[in-house]
């Protein structure tokens, strides 16, 4: 691994702005463009309830009421979002494996995924896939999902959508505050595990304020040798230069250990379905971080930010191959160089208010990845592959958020310059590649009331090309980035007690990067083609605190997803591992200081090939993935500092799979009943 070297990072970044005294012509004022500690950043509001575009933000309360034990449990809860757990590390605390509306999730690829505001990837261009997430949930205070509507300011690979991870805040009163946890999860089968976290901060009275978070697990999950070992720490600091600017930052430090089990063929899950066939399979890395940023909130009609971001990451498996003759190594390196500057101005003309944004990030990635093979009974290594990485990114953007009476109407454009380079070091061969995109949307909301927004958006996106792909790079396959177009029309409710939302979507996918079968070596081509119809629903209610039924709060969402293949011979079929029909339904109760959850998740049925082969194969790795429906419940009581909370997920013990499309591919067990037990104390 290189040496970890925190160069400096020059930095300044501010910004913020303010309420603006813009003259309106309509009932509905515009908002004010202060949004410090936004994601979105100025121009778009803090608040989700006008929000122009599909968007799900889910708070530290509703994460803990909800008994989830990672951040999958939290994410299939999101309208259009699933978890589809086919890669070889399904199931364990290493990757993150989300699809939104029909993408694969196989690793999360086509979803720009964010770590406060930061790309999370290990390479967001070259290797976006998160085959290593360096993300815990106990150390993040809310999840922002951008389902449609944000192309413009983030990417790439942003045609699933944005998700961004906000760290826990630090505290802003003087002197410090924490808490501490402490959950034990216990499988009907298989083993247990222990997960921590702890949390310290406070802000001086001279403006520095800084916070401590540390998470961690170890133990054994469902499947037998499921061996897992997480540390998650990071420091982050805060201090107010004066009024209207401050800096900001953060360092950071992830590693995780996971042995994986692999997958069953049908006969061996029949016999023993937490068995173990791979018990010297296992995925290890860390990471190394560092962030820093300036605000500043010029006056009340313009505002500034600059942030800069480096990290480092190294991650490698071990697989073993079906004979159990010889093991696979992967080790690799990745070291990511980014700054993001970006200026807003409010004015208004012609009756409207204007706030215009424009902004800028460079982003540097270097890298390499290596693959040997050793033999089981000698331990001798064979001859080693590697591959050098680099790229180069440039992305500008600007829109213009203009308020019209009622109206909110946010036109935009986004340009990517892409070059990358891939050396084989071994055959003193180089792939280039470069690459300009321009990728333009427009988002448009009526704030009909206070309570209710309507929306319809159009925004454009892509995928870059990626690293292990630029091998097939030839001047007769000049490999171009994919391309995606996403037309979103939908309504949002927001009132004391209740919110609703309902969203169609129309995604089309074209010139997807697909490896052409029954070539070796492995060949890529722009052959790929998808289209993703479908209509996202939820609704929450809280009864008056005055009524028979103060207390109970009831909740459900539903989703429809239509995403069928449109080229190569299984045009017309559904793409695998995503199911058409989607829900949650759940139900909380409070009575002084208890609280009662039940809820439920629901999935259908999936294809497991682009063939949708229906009958299973006997190693498992093909036929139809059956559906199901999971319950869980929990009890908490909560007094002054105090917190104990306890639950069982997967309260019927429903028996379920998946399966894994990797090396070690077959069914692959979900977990069973889980029951747990928390406890937390502030102080």
């Amino acid at each position: 691994m290189p040496e970890f070297k925190l160069t400096a990072l020059a930095a300044a970044v501010a910004l913020l702005a303010t309420s603006a005294h813009a003259q309106q012509t309509g009932d509905a004022p515009m908002e004010s463009i202060q949004v410090s500690g936004s994601w979105l950043g100025s121009g778009l509001q803090n608040s989700v309830k006008n929000f122009a575009g599909a968007r799900t933000v889910v708070d530290k309360e509703d994460i803990a009421e909800s008994g989830a034990a990672n951040i999958g449990d939290v994410l299939r809860r999101i309208p259009g979002v699933q978890s589809t757990d086919n890669s070889g590390t399904a199931g364990s605390a290493i990757s993150l494996n989300i699809g939104v509306r029909g993408l694969t999730g196989r690793y999360s690829p086509r979803s720009t995924v964010l770590l406060d505001g930061i790309p999370l990837a290990v390479a967001p261009y070259g290797q976006p896939q998160l085959s290593f997430a360096p993300v815990s949930l106990n150390n993040i205070e809310s999840i922002d999902v951008v389902r449609g509507g944000g192309a413009v300011r983030y990417g790439p690979q942003n045609v699933g959508g944005i998700i961004n991870f906000r760290s826990r805040t630090i505290p802003t009163g003087e002197g410090l505050s924490g808490d501490a946890t402490v959950r034990y999860n216990d499988f009907g089968q298989g083993g247990s595990n222990r997960q921590y976290s702890a949390f310290v901060g406070g802000t001086a009275s001279n403006g520095l304020g800084v916070a401590l978070m540390y998470s961690g697990m170890e133990g054994t999950e469902w499947r037998a040798g499921s061996d897992e070992r997480v540390n998650d720490v990071a420091l982050k600091f805060n201090y107010k230069l004066n009024e209207h600017s401050e800096v900001y930052g953060k360092v950071s430090y992830y590693d995780v250990l996971s042995r994986t089990p692999g997958g069953l063929t049908v006969a061996q899950y029949n016999a023993d379905p937490y068995q173990n066939t791979r018990p010297t399979d296992f995925w290890n890395g860390d990471r190394k971080g560092v962030d820093v940023g300036y605000l500043n909130t010029i006056s009340a009609t313009q505002e500034f930010e600059i942030k800069a971001y480096y990290n480092e990451s190294f991650r490698q498996s071990a697989l073993i191959n079906a004979a159990k003759t010889q093991i696979t190594w992967q080790p690799r390196n990745y070291q990511v160089t980014g700054v993001e500057p970006r200026y807003t101005q409010r004015f208004n003309a012609g009756g409207m208010t204007h706030d215009v944004t424009v902004g800028y990030r460079y982003l540097r990635e270097r890298g390499d990845d290596n693959s040997f093979i050793q033999i089981v009974a000698t331990g001798a290594n064979g001859a080693a592959t590697r591959f050098i990485n680099s790229t180069d990114a440039h992305a500008a953007y600007i829109d213009d958020r203009i308020a019209l009476g009622a109206w909110r109407i946010t036109p935009g454009v986004r340009y990517e310059k892409i070059s990358s380079t891939r050396d084989d070091v071994a055959a003193k061969s180089s792939f280039e590649t470069d690459n300009n995109k321009a990728l333009p949307s427009l988002n448009v909301a009526y704030l009909v009331s206070p309570a209710l927004t309507v929306f319809v958006n159009y925004t454009t996106s892509f995928g870059a090309v990626q690293n292990t792909q630029l091998n097939s790079q030839t001047p007769a396959n000049p490999l171009k980035p994919e391309l995606a177009k996403t037309a979103e029309a939908g309504a949002r409710w927001k009132s004391a007690g209740l919110s609703a939302e309902v969203t169609a979507f129309k995604l089309k996918f074209d010139n997807q990067i697909a490896q052409v079968p029954g070539i070796t070596p492995a060949t890529f081509q722009n052959i790929g083609a998808t289209k993703h119809d479908g209509l996202e629903t939820a609704v929450d209610y809280s009864f008056a605190d005055s009524g028979a039924l103060a207390g109970l709060n009831v909740y459900a969402n539903y989703t429809y997803t239509k995403a069928i293949q449109e080229s190569g011979a299984t045009a017309g079929l559904d793409v695998p591992f995503y199911s058409r029909n989607t829900d949650t339904v759940g139900a909380r109760y409070r009575v002084g200081a208890w609280t009662a959850n039940l809820s439920s998740t629901h999935q259908a049925k999936q294809y497991s090939d682009t063939a949708n082969t229906v009958a299973e194969a006997a190693n498992g790795v093909v036929g139809l993935i059956p559906g199901f429906r999971t319950w869980n419940a929990q009890l908490s009581w909560k007094q002054k500092a105090y917190e104990v909370a306890a639950g069982v997920n997967n309260l019927s013990d429903k028996r379920y799979y998946t399966r894994n499309v990797d090396g070690n591919a077959g069914r692959m067990a979900a977990a069973p009943r889980t029951a747990y037990l928390q406890l937390r104390v502030a102080y």
